[in-house]
């Protein structure tokens, strides 16, 4: 079984057994009794565990839990075994919401709403031979047939991801000489490079990371608070469910960091993939061609006339092109309306430079995939690094090419993920800056763009995840 988490997460190509060799820091726990020596595990024929003790008695031993919150917390491996993992974060647990709804118990009755990303999106729309519109209409239905209440749409809050992301950079870049850990500023929307810098290079690569929460948790904050308390609910009476095209979203989700301890909830209580929905249409005996398309939720949903609307840049949010643009006017007074991408060893990594009269006035790259990764990190950790901010993604070709996606075999793979590219790029394009109802809501929920608040809800902190070295004080 290949694991569809990203490739920064992939550090061994472990089965779906997590052997104690493999220096889990889950360990089976053997309950240890006074009088009692040294006990003996004893593997069945069906798989099981059995104790033995000195005396002769045996008891059979529960089977370790590996959760999410686990592996966020372990400097080992992730493993592959997602049916382990993946217990509070997949489509089978939004259906156990949508039925305990139907069941019509008031004291557990939850308010459920969907967020969908715009590359999940797309690629829906390639598989479907759908248009952008059409699929977010169909899939605004398919839900809400199925019980949930409302879908919303990540690229609204990609907004504020935008806009923060804009402003922290400016602030890195004007205290940099006094703070060279200020720059460059690397990306934070990927949590497979989150977690891939936490374990492996923890406090040397953190100051550099945008403290900026990625579109998917400014959602969560958004739901959670300012749209609950419209409901007239408490955070933990709404079930929060995103659509991603990649599985290391569900890690993101289950950080600490995005729990509500007054409330006892999580700002996004359960990522399901692409490729998930695809299964749940398969499960309920349609395909969304079939679906009779609704009216989109424009509460929080970037769109115009029904018609949705994206950003410009590339299919992992386009980061680099909005800070680019903006840092360009800002620093320098100079307005750029094309920014010219440089490509380097290969098409995961590319630059973009600011000149003026000879002189670089500000140095950008993206880089794409572990191995572009590495060599970032590398650079850092020998002072050779240019860059004042970098893109970074964990998979190669970015998000639209997320393990979450539908996939295809062979060459056709190629061509599916063209496909995807076009029609994410067919929407039509609007900066955050223009987007007047983000602007009220910085008012309405957040008291102005300056205000304590906004760091609250928007921003985030990261975290080093010591090296833990651990093993099973057992004899086999």
């Amino acid at each position: 079984m290949s694991s569809h988490f990203s490739g920064v997460l992939q550090l061994t190509d472990l089965d779906d057994y997590i052997g104690p060799s493999q220096d889990c820091i889950k360990p089976v726990k053997v309950e240890k009794k006074p009088g009692k020596g040294s006990a003996k595990i004893r593997i069945e024929d069906d798989g099981s565990y059995i104790q033995v003790n000195q005396d002769g008695a045996s008891q059979k031993l529960e089977k370790a839990k590996i959760t999410l919150n686990d592996c966020l917390a372990c400097s080992g491996c992730v493993t592959s075994a997602e049916s382990i993992l993946i217990t509070q974060q997949s489509h089978e647990e939004l259906y156990k919401i949508l039925a305990q709804n139907k069941a019509g118990v008031s004291s557990q009755y939850k308010m459920v709403v969907v967020s969908v990303s715009p590359q999940s999106r797309a690629s829906l729309a390639a598989k479907f031979n759908l248009n952008v519109q059409e699929t977010a209409k169909k899939l605004n239905a398919f839900f809400k047939n199925l019980g949930v209440h409302y879908v919303f749409d990540t690229s609204f809050s990609r907004n504020f991801s935008l806009l923060e992301n804009q402003k922290e950079f400016i602030e890195r870049y004007r205290r940099h000489k006094e703070d060279k850990k200020a720059l460059p500023m690397l990306a934070s929307a990927c949590p497979g490079w989150i977690c891939y810098a936490e374990k492996t290079h923890g406090s040397f690569i953190i100051p550099y990371i945008s403290v900026t929460k990625s579109p998917q948790q400014v959602m969560g904050s958004l739901i959670k608070n300012h749209f609950a308390t419209t409901q007239n609910l408490q955070a933990n009476n709404i079930y929060h469910v995103t659509v991603m095209p990649c599985y290391d979203k569900k890690l993101e989700a289950s950080r600490p960091d995005f729990f509500s301890e007054e409330y006892e909830t999580r700002d996004v209580d359960c990522v399901i993939t692409t490729g998930e929905v695809l299964q749940m249409l398969e499960q309920e005996g349609t395909s969304l061609v079939d679906v009779i398309p609704c009216p989109l939720d424009t509460q929080f949903s970037f769109v115009l006339d029904e018609e949705p609307l994206g950003h410009e840049g590339g299919g992992s949010g386009g980061y680099l092109e909005h800070i680019f643009k903006y840092a360009s006017q800002e620093l320098f007074g100079i307005q750029v309306d094309e920014v010219k991408y440089k490509p380097l060893k290969n098409k995961d990594f590319q630059e973009v430079t600011l000149e003026k009269d000879g002189e670089v006035l500000l140095h950008f790259a993206l880089a794409y995939g572990f191995r572009n990764i590495q060599n970032l990190v590398q650079k850092l950790k020998r002072g050779r690094c240019s860059y004042h901010y970098v893109e970074v993604m964990a998979c190669p070709s970015g998000c639209l090419n997320g393990g979450g996606q539908i996939r295809a075999e062979g060459e056709a793979s190629k061509d599916l993920l063209q496909k995807v590219e076009e029609l994410y790029n067919s929407v039509r394009t609007v900066s955050p800056e223009k987007n007047e109802r983000v602007q009220e809501l910085y008012e309405q929920w957040l008291g102005g763009r300056d205000n304590v608040r906004v760091k609250e809800a928007l921003h985030t902190q990261y975290h080093a995840v010591e090296k833990v070295t651990s093993g099973l004080s057992i004899k086999w």
